[in-house]
């Protein structure tokens, strides 16, 4: 499978190590009241639909960076590829 990196282009899916669901860019809030519940949902509670899906992926044996990758678990078509930096800022973190 070829990741079409946003700065290099198509790379192997080899050079990658699937990190999990791209839900962990949005982080709770430490200083909330219920931040202990929130973030062992936030480190432990994952879902793993069958379908499209959005994931975090670290290029490991490349440039080192973090990418957000929509694609369809059931066909492993990717719909976007994204930095994750650029996600992150989007949310305001």
């Amino acid at each position: 499978m070829l990741i079409p990196h946003p700065l290099l282009g198509p790379r192997d899916a080899a050079e990658f190590t699937v990190m999990g669901d791209a839900s962990l860019i949005d982080r709770p809030d430490p200083q909330s009241d219920d931040a202990a519940r929130a973030f062992h949902d936030h480190v432990y509670l994952r879902d793993n639909p069958a379908g499209v899906h959005r994931e975090l992926w670290f290029h490991e044996h490349g440039d080192r960076s973090w990418l957000v990758v929509t694609r369809n678990t059931l066909t492993h078509e990717i719909l976007e590829v994204r930095l994750a930096r650029d996600v992150a800022l989007e949310h305001g973190r």
